[in-house]
């Protein structure tokens, strides 16, 4: 069985990505570039993965730590090459927003192991020549170094 399998369900550009699990998602592009604006544009899902995949890695190393969170938001920036195509991500910049009882520096070396070690999409995106970049706060304060 395929990983996805993507169909058109609405002309001209909306697809729907079924997984082999029946998880779904909506991929489409702007209606000012002629699409629906049902779905996340096709680019967009790999910023998506990204903050995805890193944010795995953070619950399950704070985990391990026994470390005691009550939320965490992943917000992920990006940019990409300009009067290339394909236009590749050049760089991405991914931000966390940690609260509860964490340590401070806990929550960076988790971060800091997950861009930099754990996390797949993030060395896809590197392989690719993008550069990555990361912040994170706990209870509303950027945490700037590591133990």
């Amino acid at each position: 069985m395929p990983i996805f399998t993507i169909e058109l369900t609405k002309p001209d550009f909306t697809f729907t990505a079924t997984d082999s699990t029946s998880q779904q998602f909506s991929i489409d592009i702007p209606v000012d570039q002629g699409g629906n604006g049902n779905g996340v544009r096709p680019m967009q899902t790999v910023l998506a993965a990204l903050g995805g995949c890193s944010g795995v890695d953070i619950v399950s190393i704070l985990k391990k730590q026994r470390e005691t969170f009550t939320s965490l938001k992943i917000e992920v920036d990006g940019e990409r090459e300009t009067g290339k195509e394909p236009a590749l991500w050049k760089s991405a910049h991914v931000r966390y927003f940690l609260t509860g009882d964490v340590h401070p520096d806990k929550a960076y070396r988790a971060a800091l192991l997950s861009i930099e070690k754990y996390c797949s999409v993030a060395e896809t995106l590197r392989r690719a020549g993008a550069e990555i970049t990361w912040d994170i706060h706990v209870n509303g304060e950027e945490v700037k170094q590591a133990i």
